[in-house]
């Protein structure tokens, strides 16, 4: 029945307002509240019923499974026959929400709208039929917020008549804090005369916030402009639209941001959980054989595919049986089999037959039934023509199957991660053939040295640009000094691994002329722009091949000054730590990148005192889609502030967190820490440019050897030191110095003058009385050469020790 009750009032032709009764009872019957508008309706007071049975207060017998609902039930409704406090019968729509009360007692809130008013005629059936009709949710609420109309779509949404809801208010019908702002919001609408909007989600009673409808609030106003009610207007199904929509766009940027066909597959799979199944696995057909196309199709019969990814709510309890690795085969008859033969998704229920019969056939599908799952989508995965393998979607905590537009859904997703996967196989030859160069142009041992403790990194780039040309090397130079170059060449692929390949050359080349840093920039950036004039310079391919554009820093470190002096082509700046853990950046002037010349390079020098740290590294360990340049420098600063063992932990902490994805860029690290030669292992001696001073040298440096224990060294350090003390006051300028300095297994012998000319090897004739002593010291020697300075030279001589 619909008929409303008309409850007690002094005259029945008086306009009556509406009014809401409300009672609560708990789960044992018994009534724990009781409105006003209850009095008003059944004339008994709050004290005559609070704390008694709510059966007291029918007018019929209802039953045992009416008194008592169903477990689970959040809402009931229907018409119920009470009996006034005077006697006669009322016949009431009611509706019942199950909650928790503020004791945290579970109850029932029953509700009755009394006397509502009547939504007034609609007018033209065309208006009739466009409220009626509407696929969006329409609801009026007249000026004391009680609906007086509901649409179809509006019964329908929340499985309520519209008679059952007339007279209550929108918290009423649907207790929920968004009922209560939307509530709200009409009374402004109703105040100012404005359109008011609800972001959140309205949703009845049961259903999850995701699957409600926002809602805007429109004030209906007569001729004369005076707001007489408000229209709630909500679409049904935003999440059909808008939200599959921002689920592939926010997809879009997550999957195949690598060339690795497992990541790939497993960004799939993260894409799918939770946002549109609680499970998802990715299986893959194998990869062929370099050089072929995988089939356009499966074989015919069992098909055999391998676990590649995985995705499960929650993580910690996956579905399968089968792990990510294994392989997993599927019966010729199977959902899965019969998807990837005809190319084509599906959708299941658990209740299907083609389920059990899979289920029956293979025991690797008993995770089906196992773990409730009540909803499947199996979308083969295809690109080019060419099947890849299949997906697979389950629900068994959603509570909704599966619908059409989720399978669209699922399609697109796998499309998108198809397109990688085949791309990232067919690169995959490449791949390797410019990792297998890259690796083979590094060097692949730290060379022997005694100024600094060395530890680097490379790390190349997973994404489809191809791994670049960025490199990192530790040259040994003369006076026990260290050379370290950092370099990023522009470009990616084989030939800037080639072009990477020819400066790293460059530099070890100009390195071994003793080229001060800046000079060496300076000599390369030459190079770049030779090797762009041979290249004919058509394009930037061209470019790219000769290195225009490539960075490079260099530095030289002198253990026994502790003096570092570094140069610049456009690459990122240097940091440093300070053995108590201060972290900062060196100044080191810019300079142009290679190749593009305009400004010089400039040099700058600074003391390092003993164990302290360089961070060297090219802009891939910065530059990032997933953070900012800062969020990567304090990242990298901390891990060099922090105590570490070894400087290979070093270098893990400051990479480690990039390893939960592939760099956007190649990335080379570089970290070295200082040591010194101290006093007790370098001798230095100032000389007088006479020729009798030869002999003094001489035994400067037998009484040296002796204290440090080098007898053995003795004859062939005095004709060395011979030979370049007579040439520097011969050849040379005042002032002269000699210098000696053991390093481990090897000994140097250093002469200065102030003189720029440098002696050069020759061959003496037969009457030539000179040009034989150089020669007699590059014979004995294992090493020798010129280093010039700003003013003067140093001619210098090196032996190993470990021979003698």
């Amino acid at each position: 029945m619909e008929r409303l009750p008309t409850p007690e009032r002094p005259d029945a032709s008086a306009p009556e307002s509406a009014f809401t009764a409300t009672a609560t009872i708990n789960e044992q019957g018994i009534v724990t509240g009781w409105s006003e508008g209850a009095r008003r309706l059944l004339g008994y007071a709050a004290s005559e019923v609070v704390g008694r049975p709510a059966v007291g207060l029918l007018a019929d017998d209802i039953g045992e499974t009416i008194r008592r609902p169903p477990a689970g039930r959040e809402r009931c409704s229907g018409t119920v026959a009470l009996r006034h406090r005077e006697g006669h019968r009322l016949e009431l729509r009611v509706l019942a929400h199950r909650r928790m009360s503020h004791g945290g007692i579970t109850e029932w809130r029953v509700v009755s709208a009394v006397a509502a008013k009547r939504y007034a005629p609609r007018g033209e059936p065309l208006k009739e039929w466009t409220f009626s009709q509407s696929p969006d949710i329409l609801a009026i609420f007249d000026t004391d917020l009680r609906l007086v109309a509901a649409n179809a779509a509006m019964e329908h949404a929340l499985s309520l008549a519209e008679a059952e809801m007339r007279g209550l208010h929108l918290p009423e019908i649907a207790p929920d804090a968004v009922s209560y702002e939307a509530n709200r919001r009409m009374r402004l609408a109703l105040q100012t005369g404005e359109q008011q909007y609800v972001q959140a989600y309205i949703c009845p009673t049961g259903v999850s916030p995701e699957r409600g409808w926002p809602a805007s609030l429109a004030p209906l106003k007569d001729a004369d402009g005076r707001v007489r009610a408000v229209c709630l207007t909500a679409h049904s199904r935003p999440e059909g639209h808008l939200a599959q929509r921002m689920l592939l766009s926010d997809a879009g940027t997550r999957i195949g941001t690598t060339v690795d066909v497992a990541r790939t597959a497993q960004e799939l799979a993260d894409a799918g959980v939770p946002r549109l199944a609680d499970f998802t696995a990715v299986d893959l057909l194998d990869l062929p054989q370099q050089g072929d196309e995988p089939a356009s199709a499966p074989p015919a019969g069992p098909v055999i595919l391998h676990r590649t990814a995985m995705r499960s709510v929650p993580e910690s309890s996956p579905e399968s049986s089968v792990a990510v690795g294994e392989r997993v085969t599927y019966p010729a008859l199977s959902p899965p089999a019969e998807c990837l033969a005809a190319g084509h998704p599906a959708r299941y229920e658990t209740a299907d037959s083609a389920i059990a019969r899979w289920a029956d056939q293979d025991p690797s599908a008993g995770w089906i039934l196992e773990h409730g799952t009540h909803s499947l989508m199996i979308v083969p995965m295809r690109a080019h023509g060419i099947t890849l393998g299949v997906v697979l979607f389950g629900r068994h905590r959603h509570r909704d199957p599966f619908e059409p537009d989720d399978l669209l859904l699922a399609e697109e997703l796998t499309a998108t991660a198809a397109v990688s996967i085949h791309d990232a196989r067919q690169y995959t030859p490449e791949r390797t053939s410019t990792i297998t160069l890259q690796h083979s142009l590094l060097p692949h041992a730290q060379p022997h040295q005694a100024a600094l403790e060395i530890a680097s990194r490379y790390l190349p780039t997973g994404t489809t640009a191809g791994v670049g040309g960025d490199w990192f090397d530790v040259i040994p130079l003369s006076g026990a000094r260290v050379g370290l170059v950092v370099g990023d060449v522009v470009g990616h692929g084989i030939r800037a691994s080639a072009t990477m390949g020819r400066l790293r050359t460059a530099v070890r080349t100009l390195a071994d002329i003793d080229l001060p840093p800046d000079e060496l920039l300076t000599h390369l950036d030459d190079l770049v722009n030779h090797l762009s004039a041979d290249e004919g310079n058509t394009g930037p391919s061209a470019e790219t091949a000769a290195g225009i554009g490539t960075t490079c820093l260099y530095a030289v470190y002198d253990p026994v000054s502790r003096r570092c002096a570094l140069a610049r082509a456009g690459h990122p700046t240097p940091a440093a730590v300070t053995p108590n853990g201060t972290v900062y950046f060196l100044d080191v002037p810019a300079g142009p990148p290679l190749g593009l010349g305009g400004l010089p390079f400039e040099m700058s020098e600074i003391e390092l005192p003993e164990g302290s740290i360089l961070a060297l590294y090219t802009d891939g360990l910065l530059e990032g889609r997933d953070h900012d340049i800062d969020e990567a420098l304090d990242r990298m600063f901390a891990a060099l502030s922090s105590p570490a063992p070894t400087l290979d932990t070093v270098c893990d902490r400051i990479l480690t967190p990039l390893l939960s994805h592939s760099p956007d860029d190649d990335i080379a690290l570089l970290i070295a820490r200082t040591r010194a030669l101290h006093a007790d292992q370098v001798a230095t001696w100032d000389l007088a440019s006479d020729p009798a001073i030869v002999a003094q040298a001489r035994k400067h440096a037998t009484d040296q050897l002796t204290a440090w224990g080098l007898d053995d060294a003795v004859f062939v350090t005095e004709l060395t030191v011979s030979e370049l003390v007579t040439n520097a006051i011969r050849y040379g300028q005042p002032p002269i110095q000699l210098r000696l300095i053991h390093e481990n297994n090897t000994l140097i012998c250093e002469v200065f003058d102030s003189s720029s000319t440098s002696p050069h090897l020759r061959r003496a004739r037969t009457f030539d009385e000179g040009g034989r002593g150089l020669l007699l010291v590059a014979q004995l020697s294992e090493h020798w050469g010129t280093r010039h300075a700003i003013t003067g030279k140093t001619i210098w001589a090196e032996q190993s020790l470990s021979a003698i």
